[in-house]
């Protein structure tokens, strides 16, 4: 269905149209709940508060907004009205969000609290959905297709925030590809638990856009607790579970008898946005008797490229293969299409027995964005592939394996290493709960090593220890020239570590 339409907006129309008064919202944190004619008519009373506010078509709305019924139906009035909606962290403090504004040239913002964020800007408190229906007639859908429906600010490795342009057509697209899936994400009759960021990619499209295309039932947690989580979860019958490594992790921390009556309903668990740890596969899989699928994905491809749903299984350490619609294939840095060599005079390397070589992940597809605000550059090229940051390699089954961001490559005394191999070392070490391995400068090699350690509680971790095992399982040059403990990782809103920050 996603396919035929041309605006976003066009999935809750149809929704109410097929699904009148099914469930369609459920907020946990307001109590609120939603029918499909209700989001409907909830998205029409939105879009003429915007209209009236001034919104012309192609206007960037700000959408500053925690997960919330609220916030899903801003973002489709935006899209019918014809305006860019430009999702924000709620949690974000004004000196980070004012510069987002003034590069996006927004010219309204919708939120519960505009203090501090500037003048110039006009400032609307959005709707209550649970009481807007009924007021006024139907909003006609702008026409969407090219247009971009969508501006994603994703944080840079290096700079400032990059604005990802994403289209009505990149959007329905990838709801269509994932659709596809067996087992689909969802369908008409599942309650999706959502506690994942909406103004994150993987919130809006795998979640909120993926069940108004089935008409199923949205879960939404503002933030994530473990036991609020459950119980949520076994008050509404959730049967789908829609998370990141993190939530996973301490479910898996939890008693298994209480992970499993509370998950009981549930058909389908699903992680994306970073690798899992295979002891928390194992442990959510004794739980609650069902694997954990995995994918990978980019806000550059709206976002879903890739599921363990498309192999049919889990497997640990892999992302699985590209959803329908998608294609893949490793190239060089100059995007020559043949994955690089691994020097096979390292036979410490742990890649070389899985792959014949890694390479950067490209693309294609009619899901891919429409490239960088504010002039499309750096999109994909005249044959249609972009060409990510990502390294990875493939394995004899066909399977994905992601091994780092090309940007968190450390390169010592020009060899190579990548992260990801000398953390998944770390990891195995007794006592340890997690770990994060940058590169820092270094007067005699270029760069050198780093770990940064998080003990378990109640572990006591040398420096020496960890040391002793890379030494036992790495070419030296992987081998960290420092290790430091921490009580935390500075972590996104969707569970990435943010090296950045680890390496000042």
């Amino acid at each position: 269905m996603a396919a035929e339409l041309q605006n976003v907006a066009e999935l809750v129309t149809a929704a109410a149209q097929e699904r009148p008064d099914a469930a369609a919202l459920v907020d946990t944190a307001s109590g609120a709940s939603l029918t499909w004619a209700g989001v409907d008519a909830a998205v029409d009373a939105q879009a003429r508060a915007l209209l009236e506010a001034g919104l012309s078509h192609g206007d960037r709305v700000a959408l500053r907004l925690p997960t919330s019924a609220e916030l899903a139906v801003a973002f489709f009035a935006v899209a019918r009205a014809g305006g860019v909606a430009v999702p924000l962290s709620p949690q974000a403090p004004p000196a980070e969000v004012r510069p987002i504004l003034t590069e996006a040239g927004a010219r309204l913002l919708l939120t519960r609290d505009g203090t501090g964020l500037g003048d110039g800007l006009a400032v609307l408190e959005p709707i209550d959905p649970a009481v807007a229906g009924g007021q006024g007639g139907p909003v006609e859908p702008a026409p969407g297709g090219e247009d971009i429906a969508a501006l994603c600010f994703v944080s840079g490795t290096a700079g400032p925030a990059r604005g990802v342009m994403l289209s009505h057509r990149a959007l329905l697209a990838n709801v269509a590809q994932v659709g596809e899936l067996s087992p689909p994400v969802a369908r008409p009759g599942d309650r999706v638990f959502l506690a994942i960021p909406l103004f994150h990619i993987y919130g809006l499209g795998p979640g909120l856009l993926q069940a108004t295309a089935a008409g199923a039932t949205l879960v939404l947690a503002e933030r994530f607790d473990a036991r609020k989580a459950l119980a949520d979860c076994a008050a509404h019958r959730v049967t789908v579970v829609l998370g990141v490594p993190g939530m996973y992790t301490e479910l898996a921390a939890l008693p298994p008898d209480e992970v499993g009556e509370a998950l009981s309903t549930v058909r389908l668990l699903i992680s994306g946005a970073a690798p899992l740890h295979p002891r928390t596969l194992a442990a959510m899989r004794e739980a609650t008797g069902l694997a954990v699928f995995e994918g990978y994905g980019l806000t550059e491809a709206a976002p879903v490229v890739t599921s363990t749903l498309a192999t049919g299984y889990a497997k640990p350490g892999s992302v699985g293969r590209p959803v329908p619609g998608v294609e893949l294939r490793l190239v060089d840095s100059d995007g020559t299409p043949e994955a690089v060599p691994l020097d096979p005079a390292d036979p410490a390397d742990t890649f070389a027995d899985e792959s014949g070589g890694t390479g950067l992940v490209a693309l294609r597809g009619a899901n891919l964005f429409s490239g960088y605000w504010p002039d499309g550059a750096h999109g994909p090229d005249a044959d249609g592939w972009f060409r990510t940051g990502d390294v990875g390699y493939i394995d004899v089954d066909g399977d994905l394996h992601l091994v780092d961001r090309a940007n968190d490559l450390i390169i010592v005394n020009g060899f190579n290493v990548f992260p990801h191999e000398v953390e998944d070392v770390i990891a195995g070490l007794p006592g340890v709960a997690e770990v994060a391995v940058v590169g820092v400068i270094d007067e005699r090699s270029g760069e050198a090593v780093k770990a940064v350690v998080v003990p378990a509680a109640g572990a006591a971790l040398s420096e020496q220890q960890v040391l002793d095992r890379c030494a036992e399982r790495l070419a030296g040059y992987k081998v960290p020239r420092t290790v430091e403990f921490a009580e935390r990782l500075p972590h996104s809103a969707t569970g990435k570590v943010r090296r950045a920050r680890l390496r000042e």
